[in-house]
């Protein structure tokens, strides 16, 4: 019988939690991992948006979820085994920002913004990991940290970003390593410029988009499609070697 050596990449029978997942990237995430076989669960705010794409997919359900609580958090991993009787994989997309300077940023808007990119990953990921281990087949985490967790913003300054998604990137490591004799991987991919919600208004702005043509040395911003690579090969058994990495997909702002 020939290779296929796409067949690792191959979600077949997994089931996958996204949040964040009723606009932009995490829609995205959502409609490549049932792509590759996946039952997926879309977790956001906004129930309506999360029920047309489900609608959308072979076979996902919606669930309104707020990271930031704590209840929300617990009934949407038990929702997901209510309905699919196991979690094999968790993507941790949700996300906020604050863009002020710091001395300006207050320190309710720097809790708030750590309390949904740094503590709502944690705090899900140990419940989908608990449930994971119950099957006892391992499983995969896949956090949305950010090209400003391994470098400063500067001129767009975002003291709580920067902060939570540099936290996410270590919280990666530590994870990975903790639970990788369970056959937990945890892994991350760094985006740099993509269009979303968040960024609409760079986007939207021909300086913003100037700053990003001359910055980045590919000389654009990304695409949405370009993250499916990083983001499959991490959510599936392609990376059964991998843990407490990240993946940054940034045209190369990075590297200089």
């Amino acid at each position: 019988m020939p290779l296929d050596p796409l067949a690792p990449f191959r979600l077949d029978g997994k089931v996958a939690i996204v949040t964040g997942a009723s606009s932009g990237l995490g829609a995205r995430f959502a409609r490549v991992l049932a792509g590759a076989g996946a039952q997926v669960v879309l977790a956001a705010r906004r129930l309506e948006r999360l029920e047309s794409l489900a609608s959308e997919l072979p076979d996902a359900s919606a669930v309104r979820c707020d990271v930031a609580e704590p209840d929300d958090r617990e009934a949407l991993v038990e929702a997901t085994v209510e309905r699919f009787g196991r979690v094999d994989v968790l993507v941790n997309n949700a996300g906020t920002t604050n863009v002020a300077p710091a001395l300006h940023e207050s320190d309710d808007e720097f809790a708030r913004v750590v309390a949904v990119n740094l503590t709502a990953p944690f705090a899900l990921a140990k419940l989908a990991v608990g449930r994971m281990l119950e099957h006892g087949d391992g499983g995969a985490v896949v956090n949305i940290a950010s090209v400003l967790g391994i470098i400063g913003a500067g001129r767009i300054p975002q003291a709580a970003y920067t902060a939570s998604k540099g936290g996410l990137v270590n919280l990666t490591r530590e994870l990975g390593a903790q639970w990788a004799r369970d056959g937990i991987r945890v892994n991350a991919i760094g985006p740099g410029w993509f269009a979303s919600e968040m960024t609409e208004d760079m986007f939207e702005d021909e300086k913003g988009m100037a700053f990003i043509r001359r910055t980045v040395p590919m000389g654009r911003p990304g695409e949405e499609q370009e993250l499916d690579g990083a983001l499959l090969f991490l959510a599936s058994p392609a990376s059964s070697y991998v843990t407490g990495q990240t993946i940054v997909v940034d045209g190369g702002w990075s590297a200089i």
